[in-house]
């Protein structure tokens, strides 16, 4: 018989940047470089955290999420594959002007 505490299972994911993402990452400064990151560590347990990115302004991300950094002022721009156990960040970059969306579209293939 089994008296003891139960333990919660849960999995971890893996944060994993694509190669521009990582570049990305590395032009922030180092303030926001924190930010992203502890958030980034956040995905590991908490992976669905951010929110649904569709097909806005002509920019189609379906399947994608984002996150916010800085006061909204940097997004996240990841996808989660579950059968991997893996969250894939695409782009890391400024809001603005939509700049970060239209990288992660460019990184996709998807350009329009």
């Amino acid at each position: 018989m089994f008296c003891g505490k139960a333990k919660l299972i849960t999995k971890l994911f893996r944060v994993l940047l694509i190669d521009e993402a990582r570049d990305d990452f590395r032009l922030l400064d180092r303030g926001r470089q924190i930010m992203v990151a502890k958030l980034l560590k956040q995905l590991e347990s908490n992976p669905y955290k951010g929110e649904h990115l569709g097909n806005k302004a002509g920019i189609d991300l379906t399947g994608y999420y984002k996150l916010y950094v800085d006061k909204k002022k940097i997004r996240i721009v990841y996808t989660v594959l579950e059968k991997e156990i893996v969250v894939k960040v695409i782009a890391i970059g400024p809001r603005k002007e939509m700049i970060v969306y239209h990288e992660a579209l460019r990184r996709l293939g998807k350009v329009e």
